[in-house]
């Protein structure tokens, strides 16, 4: 007899249906696994047969055939244990193979039998809600996150007998008060006070602009001067996450934890890994189960590389294709795993090897040459596609002392401001596929409905024809014109502006 059932084989974010046949027939007791197992899949012989035993629920002393289908699908993990049990389970007849034939089934078996919490629920249970299937069998641990995929079923248990009496296995019951309180805690990301900032109006004002139009920003400084604390201040300038994006960021972050999410993600994540990354931990990969990076895991949020000079040159340039489409693509032979990218960068850099290149408080010990091969890390094409280039300056012993009388700008205020030039944004690109300026295509921009008058565009097309920037950062200064615009409440750029969006650009020049 053979017995159907399926699971989910996710290469990246997108997951593919699985077919799991099971077939009991005559020869040498064996358990054979066929269809392009991994490693990791291929022991779930042994793994499957050992929590049978210690379940209650021995598997047949028989020859044991089980296919994943289509064959040529490469299968990764542990994920398809539960379903490999139960259709072995089912062509025995120790449970309906009716009632396993339309459920998919999700989780690794621990050798007594339990089910263990699995990366991947999220991202595996969407894609095979989108194929049509709404009743899923998940590890107790999964359940909070199984459950954030709306209009679909879930049937959480806590071991392979309790998911064997579901589909009507006649085991002694096992009491399932353990499932309400099974799987950890989710963190909460700090969010910190942007009226802790002293002096730097330019990098404030520069921070608030890149939160409201989705900018990316490159900010330059010698140590002390707050580049890093003004980078942390971003994700607390951003509006909370829309269904959709949360529901992205979620499944990324469920991918690449080892803690499982036990709510929806509702805040943009902020990533910052060392300069020491490689090109794989930065952008995603691995040998056969293509894990996502920091890039992948900023998407919707802010990924912040301090020291940026410091990394690989190879590496950062990993990130100039994800700038651009918004999606990071990682080719193997055999498939090619795609994850969101879609995030705001924010790098910071010293301005030389010693780091106190123009510091009034300080004597740079480094050579013309040595500062600009220190600089030249990080190449034009990357730099080109940084909207916002300002300088980050140390505060001054009166800024101190005169910041103690002065109003600050605070995170909830500045975040007000934030959505409301983002509401601007929306309601003006209505008709448009954007709803970013950040997003908008310079063509738009140049000769669209919304072009801007030759008379404020003056300063803007000076520098062009004088080399200071090129077209590319001609339509990056339009696009932080009109994000300005949106903060000041105004209907469309003018030269003042222009002149402010010229200048974030350029300043670190």
């Amino acid at each position: 007899m053979v017995a159907r059932t399926h699971s989910v084989a996710l290469m990246g974010m997108t997951g593919s249906m699985v077919e799991v046949e099971a077939d009991i027939g005559n020869g040498l007791p064996t358990l054979m696994i066929i269809g392009l197992p991994d490693t990791a899949l291929a022991d779930s012989r042994d793994r499957v047969r050992s929590a049978a035993a210690n379940s209650g629920c021995p598997l047949p002393t028989a020859k044991i055939t089980v296919n994943l289908s289509p064959a040529a699908l490469p299968k990764h993990g542990s994920t398809f244990d539960l379903g490999i049990a139960m259709s072995i389970l089912a062509a025995a007849g120790s449970i309906s193979a009716s009632s396993i034939e339309g459920v998919v089934h999700l989780g690794e078996l621990s050798l007594d039998g339990r089910l263990r919490p699995m990366n991947g629920v999220l991202p595996a249970i969407a894609a095979a809600a989108r194929a049509g299937f709404t009743k899923f069998v998940v590890p107790a641990g999964n359940r909070r996150e199984a459950e954030l995929v709306p209009g679909v079923v879930i049937v959480p248990v806590i071991s392979m007998r309790d998911a064997a009496i579901f589909h009507g296995g006649a085991f002694e019951h096992i009491d399932r008060d353990a499932i309400e309180s099974s799987g950890a805690a989710d963190d909460l990301e700090p969010v910190h006070e942007l009226a802790d900032v002293i002096g730097n109006p330019d990098a404030v004002l520069a921070m608030v602009a890149a939160a409201a139009g989705g900018h990316h920003v490159f900010l330059l400084g010698p140590p002390g001067a707050g580049k890093t604390m003004l980078a942390s201040r971003l994700p607390g300038l951003l509006p909370d996450l829309g269904t959709e994006a949360a529901l992205e960021v979620t499944a990324v972050r469920s991918l690449s934890r080892a803690s499982v999410p036990q709510a929806l993600v509702t805040r943009p994540p902020f990533e910052s890994p060392h300069h020491t990354a490689t090109a794989a931990a930065l952008i995603g990969g691995g040998s056969r189960q293509i894990r996502p990076g920091a890039a992948a895991r900023a998407s919707n949020g802010v990924l912040f590389l301090d020291e940026a000079p410091e990394f690989a040159t190879n590496v950062l340039d990993c990130l100039r294709q994800p700038l651009e489409s918004g999606v990071i693509s990682i080719h193997r032979a055999n498939a090619v795993a795609r994850f969101p990218g879609r995030f705001q960068l924010v790098l910071a850099a010293n301005p030389c090897p010693c780091g106190q290149y123009g510091a009034i408080d300080s004597t740079c010990t480094c050579t013309p040459n040595t500062r600009r091969r220190y600089l030249a890390r990080l190449s034009g094409p990357l730099l080109d596609r940084i909207d916002i280039q300002v300088q980050v300056r140390r505060v001054t012993a009166a800024e101190l002392r005169l910041s103690a009388d002065k109003q600050r700008l605070t995170t909830e205020l500045a975040r007000g401001q934030v959505n409301q030039a983002r509401v601007a944004a929306a309601d003006r690109l209505t008709s448009t596929p954007w709803r970013l300026n950040s997003e908008v295509s310079g063509a738009w921009l140049r000769a669209g409905p919304r072009k801007l008058s030759p008379a404020a565009l003056t300063s803007l097309d000076r520098a062009l024809e004088r080399g200071g920037i090129t077209m590319r950062g001609y339509d990056r200064i339009l696009r932080v014109a009109w994000t300005l615009a949106d903060l000041d409440g105004f209907d469309h750029p003018g030269s003042d502006h222009i002149g402010r969006a010229l200048y974030l650009r350029r300043s670190v020049s």
